[in-house]
């Protein structure tokens, strides 16, 4: 098993928050998929409704006409990377799942539409279930924790279960903190200095720094040049137990996980 995995990110939404509208169809995002998987991307996520802070749903209708070709036209090429599906929706899940895709990415975990378990369940695919404090349009409203790294933990534990108890095999299930969902500027800092403590539920960590508003916070930079600060958290993420790595930058990202996957050496070691 290679020491980390890339999930190149694919959004036909006109208003994500780094790359909305780019995108604009199918044919467009297709093309750019194919680049993120010569790039080394080892999954592509497709995603057609924005979790940007402050968004708003999408209708199920828009979303499926976004994401359904392009997840089709994916499947068509035969790239060596696996799709996935970006959603909280059991009918746009299972519309990616019969065109070709074999991963969800839920941000709710499941809560929003718990069935989406047992559709997952039955197909046989891969998930993401990532922590969110409350929902996109209010998450960064005034969020607060006991302590975010427990509180974070316990959630992702408890939707584990609840995973694995809907019929998911344990080892399909991949868990994100969900940095920048419901978050301040210090609750994403101690996440990623705590990061072990989830690595340590014993499932694969996926995290989701790219691009994202406290590192333009740290580092004074627009949305399109945070790509430097992008790959430091993605490396201090490797050293600290993550090993799947959702970003829009590949290439950068590749190469310096792979410095610091070939320099890496565990604690006692």
């Amino acid at each position: 098993m290679a020491p980390f995995e890339i999930m190149g990110v694919v959004n036909v939404t006109p208003d994500s928050f780094s790359d909305g509208g780019r995108l604009a169809d199918a044919a467009a995002a297709v093309e750019h998929a194919r680049g993120l998987v010569e790039e080394g991307a080892a999954l592509v996520d497709v995603g057609g409704e924005s979790t940007r802070p402050g968004a708003a749903p999408v209708p199920v209708e828009e979303e499926l006409q976004r994401v359904v070709p392009v997840v089709e036209g994916l499947a068509a090429l035969g790239l060596p990377a696996r799709i996935s599906i970006d959603t909280m929706k059991l009918e746009v899940a299972r519309a990616a799942l019969d065109a070709g895709a074999t991963y969800v990415n839920d941000v709710t975990a499941f809560r929003h539409e718990p069935e989406l378990a047992g559709l997952v369940a039955d197909r046989g695919a891969g998930c993401c279930l990532m922590h969110m404090l409350g929902e996109p349009r209010t998450m960064q409203e005034d969020p607060r924790y006991d302590d975010v790294v427990s509180d974070v933990k316990a959630f992702l534990e408890e939707r584990l279960a609840a995973a694995v108890a809907a019929g998911i095999a344990e080892e399909r299930v991949h868990l994100d903190p969900g940095i920048g969902f419901g978050k301040t500027l210090e609750h994403n800092l101690e996440l990623l200095r705590r990061l072990g403590e989830i690595a340590a539920i014993g499932r694969p960590v996926v995290l989701g720094t790219s691009r994202k508003s406290f590192i333009g916070r740290l580092t004074g930079r627009d949305v399109d040049a945070r790509v430097h600060g992008t790959v430091a958290t993605c490396v201090l993420g490797y050293e600290r137990g993550a090993r799947v790595f959702r970003v829009h930058d590949v290439a950068p990202v590749r190469d310096g996980l792979a410095v610091a996957a070939a320099t890496f050496r565990p604690h006692g070691a």
